[in-house]
């Protein structure tokens, strides 16, 4: 009868989650003239926040731009806005002020924000390869098949898929405790650097195996169907006798971005456990804030179209500028 209470007292123990009040995000560490590039992601910011937002402004107001495509389009620019703002001005003030320790509710709401839009940009870039592929290899069911009620649907899907696989592993997070350390060895609260300081004491094998299924769907197969529909995009266009520069030209700078955004990114997530972690931080930090500002040079700003619909604008705003001083 009197081992009854300690028996208790073990489960209790063996039961309790211990959750840290505050980790430390460690970053970048030992890595010489790293305010150089801290004004660099800053520069990258404002310039991805004002091409983006300008993609935006044109799309809402031309309403011969309110076309299935461009729903597609406004998605991207919107997710790549709340990217970078998700995580630059929070990086900055981290590593440039020196507030690095977080709390522990902080640094999941960090990690959800960060990681949701992550993901929506690959399921954008999707979204956006199958509207190309429809659009030059089956034109005649084109507004058949990418409808705007399909498009709604299918980039709400995206969202609501998004926000499942960014919750799934956050839900194993709550339920790990931490009994030691409490640096994050990343920019952000990641999964990865978050969930190893929870190894000492927790099963972290559900988030281990999560760290390796979650990439390849978010990841690897997104690449792999970009990659195979502009080979049938390129296919097609070489098929109905057009020039070869002009599929070059279709296809290459769609591509370059692809690769700019999957590639890094899916080295670091497939070699994980053997990359040194400032270059995985690098790495993950680029692929968050390079393609956000490339997004609408390559899959906007050389597109006739959209050329036609913003000089429109332009012209229209200085046509109301200067109509009231001709009148002074």
């Amino acid at each position: 009868m009197t081992s009854l209470p300690s028996d208790l007292s073990l489960t209790e123990n063996i039961t309790t989650i211990i959750r840290p009040p505050y980790f430390y995000i460690s970053g970048f560490t030992g890595i010489p003239h790293m305010k150089y590039y801290y004004v660099f992601l800053c520069f990258v910011y404002i310039m991805s926040l004002i091409g983006n937002t300008f993609v935006m402004f044109v799309i809402s107001m031309d309403r011969s731009l309110h076309s299935p495509k461009y729903i597609a389009v406004f998605n991207l620019a919107l997710t790549d806005v709340c990217g970078t703002t998700a995580l630059v001005p929070n990086l900055l003030d981290m590593f440039l002020f020196g507030r690095q320790y977080i709390s522990y509710d902080q640094c999941l709401a960090n990690y959800f924000f960060v990681v949701i839009f992550l993901f929506m940009q690959s399921f954008n870039l999707i979204i956006l390869s199958y509207d190309r592929l429809v659009a030059i290899c089956r034109p005649l069911r084109y507004h058949v098949l990418v409808s705007h009620r399909f498009m709604f649907q299918l980039t709400g899907a995206a969202w609501v898929f998004a926000v499942f696989i960014v919750l799934f592993p956050l839900s194993f997070i709550t339920r790990l405790s931490f009994c030691g350390s409490v640096v994050i060895n990343s920019y952000f609260c990641d999964h990865y650097p978050l969930y190893s300081l929870a190894a000492p004491c927790s099963d972290v094998l559900p988030n281990r195996v999560l760290s390796h299924l979650i990439p390849c769907i978010v990841f690897y197969i997104p690449m792999i169907f970009i990659i195979a529909s502009y080979i049938c995009i390129t296919h097609a266009l070489f098929t109905i006798t057009l020039p070869k520069d002009r599929a070059i030209k279709t296809c290459t700078s769609h591509l370059i971005l692809v690769a700019i955004y999957y590639l890094p990114s899916n080295i670091t997530y497939l070699f994980v456990f053997f990359i040194p972690s400032n270059i995985r931080i690098i790495n993950l930090s680029l692929t968050s804030v390079l393609p956000p500002m490339l997004n609408p040079i390559i899959y906007v700003l050389k597109t006739e179209e959209f050329k036609v619909s913003a000089k429109k604008l332009i012209r229209r705003g200085a046509q109301r500028a200067v109509g009231p001083l001709m009148f002074t």
